[in-house]
């Protein structure tokens, strides 16, 4: 049985980290149009590359809680096809341990080179005109997916889909495509889970929804599943 999750902010909550469009959430307090975009970064680099620093810093004061620890544990004992795609840019799962998974969104621990395109693992602070490790070149940005751009590992993600047994969605907000459409892409009698603090904006798509908070509803799922 070939397995596909797909995670959103609604699983880091838990771990402390603000979700994006709940009532308190990130883009209530800035324009996403003013941190989240090329045209931002062209306009304001040290605006952007701030908010971006302060968010990487978090990281430190959070930690992976019983939700991102089950999924890792599937992932470890799960002996067919299982991908974990994350449209999170936090590393709580992989500090779970978590690794047949990708990050559609990227990744705030990483930084890209406009120049070259060389990717790097970046954990300070990252102040405007930083070299390229690789090139030299002083164009180095957040390894992070734009509004406008295209999500990362479409492919790979969009093949998983297609061959899914089951799917399921956890602390989505079902507003955000592709992503909200990865159910509509299941062939037919594929298994569809949503779990969800409340249903999500696409929870009619799916054959099951299930609603409480992910740290009981993950493990539990997960103990469904490798039981057989």
């Amino acid at each position: 049985m070939r397995i596909v999750v797909l995670t959103g902010a609604g699983i880091s909550a838990e771990s402390g980290l603000a979700t994006f469009r709940d009532p308190g959430g990130l883009w209530q307090r800035h324009r996403p149009q003013d941190l989240a975009t090329p045209e931002a970064f062209a306009r304001d680099p040290d605006l952007v590359l701030g908010w971006y620093d302060a968010r990487r810093a978090q990281l430190a004061d959070v930690a992976p809680n019983a939700a991102h620890h089950a999924l890792a544990r599937l992932d470890a004992a799960w002996p067919h096809d299982f991908l974990l795609v994350t449209q999170n840019v936090d590393d709580l799962h992989a500090r779970a341990g978590a690794r047949r998974m990708v990050q559609m969104h990227g990744a705030l621990k990483q930084a890209r080179c406009e120049g070259c395109g060389a990717v790097h693992e970046w954990a300070g602070p990252m102040p405007r005109a930083t070299p390229c490790p690789a090139c030299g070149a002083a164009r180095l940005r957040p390894n992070i997916v734009w509004f406008g751009e295209m999500p990362m590992h479409m492919r790979r993600i969009e093949a998983a889909l297609e061959a899914a047994d089951v799917f399921v969605a956890i602390g989505t907000s079902g507003t955000v495509y592709p992503a909200a459409g990865f159910v509509e892409a299941l062939r037919p009698g594929a298994r569809s889970l949503e779990l969800n603090l409340e249903p999500s904006a696409v929870a009619h798509r799916f054959s099951e929804t299930r609603q409480g908070p992910a740290t009981t509803l993950v493990p539990a799922l997960v103990e469904e599943l490798l039981r057989g």
